[in-house]
């Protein structure tokens, strides 16, 4: 069943991390909707510029609406992931769409305010939700290449100025993590005093992790095991402080790396073990299956009785 954003984070605040899965073919929304009505909680499945690109958005919103009949038990909501003014402007003229996300981390302050406010207002005159971004994340991953140089953390202090300017419902923030299979190779982990702070000054507020897939190692070697050339440094966001961060008020939680790992472990394994076999029906099937089983248990892995026991 499909749901606004707002609702969706707004029941989950406090309790529980929404998943939001990134997805860009037929196996990927099999696999999330299915793992979600598995786990019986509520999902959003997010759309980038790039997947859209690929498929054109009327096949994933049409994979989407199939989807919703099959798993009639899914609460979910759809989202654009890293839009820029002109991929938000789109999608809200679309209507097919709970929320935006306008990411405009890269400008200057001031300018990150006047974008994201402008997009907010015309979001909201159609009942969609925006999602901004503050603070600049590192990382590799579609069309997003930032250095970590580059990269900088959220200021608390600017958090209450931005959102009361710009009116957001929901906020990105850089803590720690990054985009693609290398996110916390610095060893820092998440920086959760910055979220204590945010939460402290915003109590209630639904903030936004991006970056936040767990890159497995044994995923990693597998994959390496039949021919793939992933780094063991590689390093995803660690489950106890996932949780903490949920107490902390993080509740939605992007997660993108960890399917397509899962899917390029599957079918180096397949061609490698059966390279006579040419039929994607196979390893799409055992996709489908192990992508299921993922959702359910990462679904499962972010309510925060977890933490507490």
């Amino acid at each position: 069943m499909k749901l606004p954003t707002l609702e969706i984070l707004k029941n989950a605040y406090g309790k529980y991390g929404v998943a939001a899965f990134n997805v860009f073919n037929a196996e990927q929304i099999h696999g999330v909707f299915g793992g979600s009505q598995l786990a019986e909680m509520p999902i959003i499945v997010q759309i980038t510029p790039a997947a859209r690109n690929y498929t054109t958005p009327e096949f994933l919103e049409g994979m989407i609406s199939s989807a919703a009949k099959v798993y009639p038990n899914t609460e979910f909501s759809v989202h654009l992931d890293h839009g820029n003014y002109e991929h938000c402007l789109s999608a809200i003229d679309n209507g097919f769409y709970g929320s935006v996300m306008i990411d405009a981390s890269h400008e200057e302050f001031e300018k990150n305010i006047s974008i994201s406010s402008d997009i907010v207002k015309r979001a909201h005159d159609k009942g969609i939700a925006v999602e901004a971004e503050l603070g600049v994340l590192s990382g590799v991953e579609d069309d997003i290449n930032i250095s970590a140089e580059k990269s900088k953390y959220t200021d608390p202090d600017q958090v209450v100025e931005f959102i009361e300017r710009t009116q957001c419902d929901s906020l990105a923030v850089a803590v720690g993590t990054s985009h693609g299979a290398y996110k916390m190779s610095g060893g820092k982990g998440l920086q959760l005093s910055i979220l204590e702070n945010i939460q402290k000054l915003l109590p209630g507020f639904p903030i936004v992790l991006h970056g936040a897939s767990n890159v497995p190692l044994d995923e990693i070697e597998k994959i390496n095991k039949y021919g793939g050339n992933i780094s063991s440094k590689a390093k995803g966001v660690d489950e106890k402080e996932m949780l903490q961060a949920i107490k902390f008020g993080v509740t939605k939680i992007n997660i993108a790396t960890d399917l397509r790992l899962i899917w390029t472990r599957i079918h180096r394994e397949f061609f490698s073990i059966t390279p006579e076999l040419f039929d994607p029906v196979i390893p799409g099937k055992t996709y489908i299956e192990e992508l299921t089983k993922f959702v359910n248990k990462k679904c499962q892995s972010l309510k925060i009785n977890n933490y507490e026991n």
